[in-house]
């Protein structure tokens, strides 16, 4: 992998928009033929989602050695806190409060994203691991924001109810600064990248397994 740190990232996030595969939910959602049980479900799966994910961007956190790569995996867990708060609003909007929430039982194809982004976190080289979150990001970003204007077009959700999605639709400069800066510190200091275009391949796989599952729950 070379080239610039803009490069490297641009080049990451180019093969997980171009790996293939259909998300169907969000099809589904865009279109308003996705029963709102399977949108709560969404939210049960993604509230198991967010404390793994939580958890997972500590360590990264913590084994992050470059300052800049540290401080963006530090803002990705804070930014888990206020996810957790979003999902939940989602949920009740779906009729699901949290001893239903609580009470759901996951789909084995909608959490094999986060023990994945979990292995990662053990066992990835955060540089690696970093260049890789921020291509599933942007996808996940694309299809947060098309899934916010399905359901204000076709279920009447107001913007609580989309404030999960909304959350993640919007761009967040600051990251994507401290990513370039962590990046551009780890080619001055040799790092070459060589586990990400594996590592993206998988991820957008998890990403596109974990829609399509719950997607397969409503037809």
């Amino acid at each position: 992998m070379t080239g610039s740190a803009q490069e490297r990232l641009a080049a990451a996030q180019r093969q997980f928009d171009e790996g293939g595969g259909e998300n169907r939910l969000i099809r589904l959602i865009e279109t308003g033929q996705a029963p709102l049980s399977v949108i709560g479900k969404l939210a049960a799966e993604q509230h198991r989602v967010i404390t793994s994910d939580w958890r997972a961007f500590l360590t990264l956190a913590a084994r992050a050695e470059e300052p800049n790569a540290r401080q963006f995996f530090s803002g990705l867990a804070a930014g888990e806190a206020v996810a957790l708060e979003r999902v939940a609003m989602l949920a009740r909007r779906c009729g699901m409060d949290a001893e239903a929430v609580r009470a759901y039982r996951t789909q084995p194809g909608c959490q094999s994203y986060p023990s994945y982004v979990a292995s990662l976190a053990l066992n990835g080289d955060p540089l690696d691991v970093l260049v890789t979150l921020v291509a599933g990001f942007g996808g996940w970003g694309g299809y947060c924001a098309s899934a916010s204007r399905g359901l204000r077009e076709h279920y009447g959700f107001d913007d609580e109810g989309c404030g999960f999605f909304d959350l993640f639709a919007d761009p967040q400069p600051e990251s994507d600064r401290l990513a370039q800066a962590a990046v551009e510190a780890g080619i001055a200091a040799g790092w070459t990248g060589a586990a990400v275009e594996d590592q993206v391949r998988l991820l957008q796989h998890y990403e596109h397994q974990f829609w399509n599952t719950l997607a397969d729950l409503g037809e």
